[in-house]
């Protein structure tokens, strides 16, 4: 039998496709059911069910980045949208990062019985799965998907004390899976990343001779000012002060 996670923000639809679906007759049965994207995330890394279906437009949750959080740590499981939400760039991009069918409410049953035949034939074609904590995630569009939404959220918040946590909570991976798709996507680590993220702010705010190099660092998220003068001249090549200095010097 095939495990099934149900997640919409509407209980009516959720007691529905419960009771309604004939999953016994789809080889499935509904291991649980969760009205947030939030709560629906907790319950799917819990329950690691076969098949996901899931609302897209919830509260509180960026639903592309809820897909391909869920495709690119749980490659296997299958996915199909339901959503009153029609915009076909949006869908496109659905199906791009591993939804197996994206349908419009309300949804007809022949379409969900469609769909979930769709979904567990997929798994009968698959090989048998590989278990291993020390496996390698899987890259792929969601993959990538992942890290351009992470570096953009590195990006806004780089000079804030921000963790390795805060920015995989922003994207709804562990702290594992988004260290080794940062790994393998840039070829650097986080603090890496995060690190020469802070130092081209500084580089900006060097610019004005008016803010003095502590203040700076502070600015950019650094403590102690003699890290940061260390940081900045491994990236640049120069400390802070002849950084500043050159740009005086430039015509």
């Amino acid at each position: 039998m095939y495990r099934v996670v149900l997640v919409d923000d509407e209980r009516l639809i959720l007691e529905g496709l419960s009771k309604v679906v004939p999953w016994q007759r789809m080889d499935c049965t509904v291991a649980g059911t969760a009205c947030d994207g939030r709560e629906g995330l907790a319950l799917i890394r819990r329950e690691k069910p076969d098949i996901v279906l899931t609302d897209i437009r919830m509260p509180n949750m960026d639903g592309l980045t809820m897909l391909a959080a869920l495709h690119s740590e749980f490659p296997r499981m299958q996915m199909t949208v339901l959503t009153a939400y029609r915009d076909f760039d949006y869908a496109q991009q659905a199906i791009n990062l591993g939804v197996c069918r994206y349908l419009l409410k309300p949804s007809r049953m022949d379409e969900l019985t469609q769909a979930i035949e769709a979904m567990t034939a997929r798994l009968r074609e698959m090989p048998p799965e590989r278990s291993s904590e020390d496996a390698e995630p899987e890259s792929g569009e969601a993959g990538s998907f992942i890290v351009r939404s992470a570096l953009a959220y590195m990006r806004q918040h780089c000079t804030e004390h921000i963790s390795l946590m805060d920015v995989a909570d922003s994207v709804y991976v562990s702290q594992w899976h988004l260290s080794k798709l940062i790994n393998r996507h840039t070829g650097l680590s986080f603090f890496d990343l995060l690190g020469s993220m802070r130092i081209e702010r500084a580089k900006e705010l060097l610019a004005d001779p008016a803010m003095r190099v502590h203040a700076v660092a502070e600015a950019v998220g650094y403590s102690d000012v003699a890290h940061f003068s260390k940081s900045f001249k491994k990236l640049v090549g120069k400390t802070p002060g002849e950084y500043r200095a050159s740009l005086r010097t430039k015509p």
